[in-house]
């Protein structure tokens, strides 16, 4: 009971602190230098929990300050950061909690079994098409006897074409918004599209079932 209160704790302060500091937070950010990059990471890791500022934006507001390769690394270290500590909560903190939340997901359940027969491979299926929250997936491989060093490869790997494409569309917002734009709505239209082709194959074969 102490476990979980202290955990459940720790999650609302994060959020809290999060939404109570973000617009200062941000002015940092958009100022550089060695405080934004940790005021940055920061930032990414608090998304994480809960998203007080759109991924999109954050990610693509550090990499129009620091430039797509060094947004890049700041954008992950944050957001890794931020995917294992709630990896953790999630395993040794509010189990009960997270199991009520994953009960809204009804593909949770398939990808339970996916993540049984082979973890790494689940997990970057998962991130690379997010078909499920990726919140939903760190609350699963937390809940479930995934290890933290596949979990965390897979993520890293997984989280990083996003990443790579947001660092470098806000590089070349300011220089070329119609790249920028296009850049992210092509990959969003990749993403859509594989989304839809699996859930149409899926509802396709149990209607052939």
């Amino acid at each position: 009971m102490v476990k979980k209160i202290s955990s459940l704790s720790i999650f609302f302060m994060i959020v809290a602190f999060g939404f109570l500091q973000k617009d200062e937070w941000f002015s940092i950010v958009k100022q550089g230098g060695m405080v934004a990059v940790l005021i940055s990471m920061l930032l990414v890791a608090i998304c994480v929990f809960f998203p007080i500022i759109p991924y999109p934006v954050l990610a693509g507001g550090i990499g129009a300050v620091f430039g797509a390769p060094v947004g890049t690394i700041i954008s992950i270290t944050g957001a890794m950061a931020g995917t294992m500590a709630f990896f953790y909560l999630s395993r040794y903190g509010f189990k009960d909690f997270a199991q009520k939340k994953l009960e809204r997901y009804k593909r949770v359940k398939e990808y339970e079994e996916f993540l049984t027969r082979n973890s790494f491979t689940a997990i970057l299926t998962s991130r690379l098409i997010p078909i499920i929250p990726a919140p939903v997936i760190t609350i699963v491989c937390g809940l479930s006897q995934v290890k933290w060093l596949p979990f965390f490869a897979a993520s890293v790997i997984g989280k990083l074409p996003n990443t790579i494409i947001l660092s470098f569309a806000g590089e070349t917002f300011s220089s070329n918004k119609v790249l920028s734009f296009g850049l992210y709505g092509l990959y969003l239209l990749i993403i859509l599209s594989i989304n839809f082709l699996v859930v149409y194959r899926k509802s396709a074969k149990k209607s052939l079932d």
